[in-house]
């Protein structure tokens, strides 16, 4: 600023001969201007802004107020020789230049430039803000379930808790010693006169012209909040400074008010930035009218919807001064019982919750009491905190349909037993086990039966295979549409009761990874079921089966030896003797067939046991193939959202501050 404001007119040089100037004395060093002491001319001019009488207040951005050129600037005096070495040094157009109409916005642009960047060297970076344990914690929860949770759920449902999450960083790492309070109100309800009364200094433009404010406007207490504002968006030119008054400034020390747009603005762009600009600041005044104050668009679209930040919330009832007698608290009241139904928490008899007051910017009553509970407020060094704990939970319940289960879920030990018997039964378990129990029965009446049965059991069954084992036989397309749709009924019977009062996206997860599994899986137990059914080679043969087949040999040679010995006598070549021969015949005849069904009595305990067998095997191979095909994944998406349901009770439970 001092460089710029030395430097020598092109225009005036040009116009004047360039004469011998003897040299001056080096200029004393500029005094560096504090961050919040206005120039002399900036404190009069704010103090002429607010005498009676002034009928229009001082704003640097005006363009009337623009500095002029210097050759508008020029004097008559101009032709006299300012380097006279006789007089002192003095340029007139500099002089002129810093007039009282452009202090204020000299004085804004020099302390934008202090925070923007040009700090001295021994200027010390502002604290930033620290959250405590608690929140920490929620926080990291809460990054965890959006994690956990970007496969699972669409985008747009966690938009909302990444902006909280980007957001709580961001305000992190600013400042811990500042409090950004927006202030926010309909057209006309005043907001920028109670700006005004609070700064001490008409900063913000009023008038009957609406919409008045087209553009937030800062006002900071003290230094360290260019951060802040920066991340508001607000340009160095919309940021001011309050009246300088030490017990002003030591009461509200920390404190950055933005005046906001009207929220029910005909221009949207001016909407769009309280919108923005409400989500990030730490606390709101909302300014009311008496004629405005139950208007539904204020009530539907913010106070509602804000009902968790009733602890960063001041409610004014403004322009009571418009009230006769007790109408004022009657009204009052009334706005108590709206923002009651709203659901917004009223800071009253100690409790924590939103301050309700009433006022008058116009007259100032009431308005030192906002400015001790703002002072109050911002002292705590609590207020960022609760915002960001209040956008958590604002967050959560938002989330809540999508991590909340009615009931509990899981995959009970019945459903996987119901399954398992399902694809046991497509893949015919039952009656590979009683095809297999056939066999061993067919296997022992062939080694312990009569010779004469086994000829004419060989004669009749000379097709069949020499192992025992069950003919394989090519499906049918029929049994094969049978299987395939007891498959598919199994895997979704089982996708329905596993996903039983899950939230809308898991149920769609688990019911997509039972579906991508039975993707195969038909064929796959058509393998299983050649493969396991029966152990290759023949069935095993108990101990018992050499005596009974040495028995049976005898009696058949008892049958031989008899019915020889009754021939030999026929033909006379033998005695006659019919006793013993016939008493041969006779145990050869009745015990090989009593000793073929003594065996086959002995072998159903066997053959029962090797049938389950059998059918054990080939169960278990199904229940193996659904299990890695369908029941694992479908496990894993249950444990996947019973993490995210652990996280997300982390993220509810309630606890703010700093430390």
């Amino acid at each position: 600023m001092g460089a710029q404001a030395i430097t020598t007119n092109p225009a005036i040089t040009a116009t004047k001969p360039v004469k011998p100037r003897r040299l001056l004395p080096p200029l004393p060093p500029l005094t560096p201007i504090p961050a919040f002491a206005p120039t002399p001319a900036s404190h009069a001019t704010a103090v002429a802004d607010t005498a009676p009488g002034s009928h229009k207040p001082s704003d640097p951005l005006r363009p009337s107020e623009a500095p002029r050129s210097p050759e508008s600037a020029k004097s008559p005096d101009d032709s006299t020789d300012s380097t006279d070495p006789s007089g002192p040094w003095d340029d007139g157009l500099i002089a002129r230049r810093v007039t009282e109409a452009t202090a204020a916005a000299l004085a804004a642009e020099r302390v934008t430039a202090l925070e923007s960047g040009g700090r001295g060297p021994g200027s010390q970076t502002p604290a930033p803000l620290a959250y405590d344990g608690r929140l920490r914690s929620r926080l990291d929860a809460l990054r965890e379930l959006v994690g956990l949770s970007r496969a699972r759920v669409e985008s747009e449902t966690l938009a909302e808790a990444g902006r909280v999450l980007d957001e709580a960083a961001a305000r992190r790492k600013l400042s811990g010693g500042h409090t950004v309070v927006a202030i926010a109100g309909a057209t006309g309800s005043g907001k920028s006169q109670l700006f005004n009364a609070l700064a001490g200094v008409a900063i913000s433009e009023t008038g009957v012209r609406r919409p008045t404010t087209a553009a937030p406007i800062a006002c900071s207490w003290s230094d360290g909040a260019a951060g802040l504002i920066d991340r508001l968006g607000i340009p160095g030119r919309l940021r001011r400074r309050p009246l300088q008054s030490p017990e002003a400034e030591a009461q509200l020390r920390g404190l950055v008010l933005v005046d906001l747009p009207d929220h029910d603005s005909a221009a949207v762009e001016h909407r769009r930035q309280v919108d923005r600009i409400l989500k990030l600041v730490d606390a709101v005044i909302w300014v009311v009218d008496p004629e405005k104050y139950a208007d539904a668009v204020l009530h539907e679209r913010y106070l509602r919807p804000m009902a968790g930040h009733s602890e960063i919330m001041f409610v004014v009832l403004n322009q009571i001064d418009r009230l006769p007698g007790e109408a004022a608290d009657q009204v009052l009241d009334d706005l108590r019982r709206l923002l009651d139904e709203d659901g917004i928490a009223l800071g009253e008899h100690g409790e924590p919750g939103a301050t309700v007051l009433a006022l008058s910017a116009l007259t100032g009553d009431g308005v030192g009491d906002l400015r001790e509970s703002l002072g109050q407020f911002v002292a705590e060094r609590g207020a960022a905190a609760r915002r960001v704990s209040a956008d958590v939970d604002a967050a959560a319940a938002g989330l809540r349909p999508v991590y909340a289960a009615g009931r509990l879920v899981g995959l009970s030990e019945e459903a996987r037993e119901e399954f398992t018997d399902r694809l046991a039964d497509a893949v015919g378990a039952t009656a590979a086990g009683e095809a297999a129990e056939r066999a061993w029965l067919r296997n022992a009446n062939r080694a312990c039966g009569t010779p004469w049965l086994r000829l004419w059991r060989w004669y009749r069954s000379r097709g069949e295979s020499s192992t025992g084992r069950i003919p394989v036989r090519a499906a049918q397309p029929d049994e094969e549409a049978t299987a395939r749709q007891r498959v598919e009924q199994a895997v979704r019977t089982v996708s329905d009761r596993a996903s039983t009062g899950l939230p809308a996206p898991w149920t769609q997860a688990v019911r997509e990874a039972a579906v991508r599994g039975s993707q195969g899986l038909s064929e796959a137990l058509d393998d299983l079921a050649a493969r396991a059914g029966l152990p290759p080679g023949r069935p095993p043969r108990p101990g018992w089966w050499p005596a009974a087949v040495l028995v049976q040999a005898a009696m058949t040679l008892l049958q031989v030896v008899g019915g020889l010995w009754l021939c030999g006598q026929i033909v006379g070549v033998m005695a006659p003797n019919l006793g013993v021969p016939v008493l041969l015949m006779v145990c050869g005849i009745v015990g090989g067939p009593l000793l073929e069904w003594s065996c086959r009595m002995a072998a159903r305990g066997p053959a029962r046991r090797y049938g389950q067998e059998a059918e054990r095997r080939l169960r278990e191979a199904a229940a193996g193939c659904g299990r890695a095909r369908v029941l694992d994944p479908v496990a894993a998406e249950l444990l996947r959202y019973r993490e995210v349901r652990e996280q997300y009770g982390r993220v509810v439970r309630s606890g703010t501050g700093v430390e």
